[in-house]
């Protein structure tokens, strides 16, 4: 793909619009950065790119931008159905994400994940079995670090891990993995997708290119899942429990089994894996399914599962003051995964929710609340609505930021509890992003056990 001369409109200028706009400065396009902000945290990362010849028109997207490019390349938080994005493709004009645009110059084998919850857990922990294995690996995507930062860093690596979210797949074209996970599907982003059904043809996009020499990584005990997997031309390795006939993996309370071809049979142990929760059997499955067809030996993948400690902010345990359990789960963006959460305890829970709502089916939820949860500590704009839910199932309290969730909590648990941040919600109303809902719920664990111990020295 010759890039060199080509004028190359970038929507949105966040870490992926950057990446890629220096991806594409390095390759002689000529580019146009557009984004609705208007102003930025370091405005020197304007003036580096205004050196190098980008041009920026902030603050809006004029119509007329679309119609002068050879090629848009879009951000993931850039909806597709942006006005001005049809008429460009009317015209002729390649639309696509840094996914696609990376892609193009990728060689080495990618193994994509994708789903509605666990992925950045199952990406991980496929690239940690990976490495322990021997293999050199860039892990990226919906994780963190640009796709395009491979080609850009000349990075050499023998496989890529990527997370995909359902925005960068929405526009993908060639992109082609040679292993692509599919973890599960619920309802999510409703505020972005016109529904359930649209969110997961999107999500489906991510085997569309894949041929009889690929492989499919499904979940065969998702109901939104099992209904595609007849019609997938790639080899199919569905994971998930019970057992069942076929290549694949499935579970029991104690062992995780990889089945082949000829019936053999590979035996992992569950006893030592730190991760909690049944959803992280179907995920530790997967990356189990994703190693094995990447040739990683069967001993280092169970060293593997036993060393991972899981993720910061995904059933994160935080500490314990006087015998009772926090955990940070400010992952949990949206119902299903405050589901899975809540499932992951026997009971006894403090649950702190709310934040910016999502949408989604509150039934699942309902009944979990009702026979696990002793309070729900709600905060954020969606706590009106979650008080009208869920007050006639548990104890219900209405607070005004974390610290005082934090407190609340405390006050009203007992030896053995847990507390459990799990908002279900998008956290955009209150914080940046999960990452620093999190960090500022544990900031507010910490806080209160100093309090907490100055109390109970001065009682001495």
């Amino acid at each position: 793909m010759d890039l060199k001369g080509k004028k190359v409109l970038v929507i949105g200028f966040g870490k992926t619009g950057k990446a890629a706009t220096q991806f594409l400065l390095n390759r002689q396009a000529s580019v146009i950065v557009t984004d609705k902000k208007t102003c930025w945290e370091r405005e020197d990362d304007l003036d580096f790119f205004k050196k190098r010849g980008t041009e920026f028109v902030l603050g809006s997207h004029p119509a007329e931008l679309f119609l002068r490019p050879d090629i848009i390349v879009i951000s993931p938080g850039v909806d597709s159905n942006l006005k001005g994005l049809s008429d460009a493709q009317k015209q002729g004009i390649p639309v696509m994400s840094e996914i696609e645009l990376a892609s193009r110059f990728i060689t080495v084998p990618i193994i994509a994940v994708t789903g509605t919850n666990g992925k950045t857990t199952t990406t991980s922990l496929i690239a940690e079995i990976l490495q322990h294995s021997g293999f050199s690996v860039f892990m990226g995507g919906n994780i963190g670090t640009p796709l395009i930062n491979v080609v850009q860093d000349a990075v050499q690596a023998d496989f890529i891990v990527v997370e995909l979210s359902s925005f960068q797949l929405e526009t993908i074209k060639e992109f082609t993995p040679h292993i692509a996970i599919l973890l599960n599907l619920s309802e999510d982003h409703l505020d972005r997708h016109s529904s359930f059904n649209s969110y997961c043809k999107i999500k489906f996009r991510i085997f569309i290119n894949q041929s009889r020499e690929d492989f499919a990584i499904v979940n065969r005990t998702d109901e939104a899942c099992t209904p595609m997997i007849p019609g997938l031309t790639p080899q199919v390795v569905s994971f998930g429990s019970p057992s069942f006939s076929g290549k694949g993996v499935y579970f029991d309370p104690q062992f995780l089994y990889y089945r082949q071809e000829d019936d053999s049979t590979h035996a992992y142990e569950l006893a030592k894996v730190k991760l909690l929760g049944e959803h992280n059997k179907e995920n530790m499955a997967a990356a189990v399914a994703a190693a094995e067809l990447c040739g990683c030996p069967q001993g280092k993948i169970q060293e593997s599962l036993e060393l991972f400690r899981g993720l910061e902010h995904r059933l994160e345990y935080v500490q314990k003051i006087e015998e009772v359990s926090f955990y940070n789960d400010s992952k949990a963006t949206n119902i299903d995964s405050l589901v899975k959460a809540l499932q992951s305890f026997p009971g006894n829970i403090l649950l702190i929710a709310g934040g910016r709502e999502k949408g989604g089916d509150y039934e699942d939820l309902k009944k979990e609340i009702e026979t696990k949860v002793k309070m729900i500590i709600l905060l954020g704009e969606a706590r009106e609505k979650f008080f009208r839910l869920f007050h006639s199932l548990t104890s219900t309290r209405l607070v005004e930021g974390m610290e005082q969730a934090v407190q609340v909590a405390f006050q009203n648990a007992q030896g053995g509890d847990v507390v459990l941040l799990s908002p279900g919600c998008a956290s955009f109303d209150m914080f940046s992003n999960y990452e620093e809902r999190g960090k500022i719920y544990k900031e507010a664990i910490v806080k209160l056990a100093e309090t907490h111990q100055t109390k109970e020295g001065m009682k001495l």
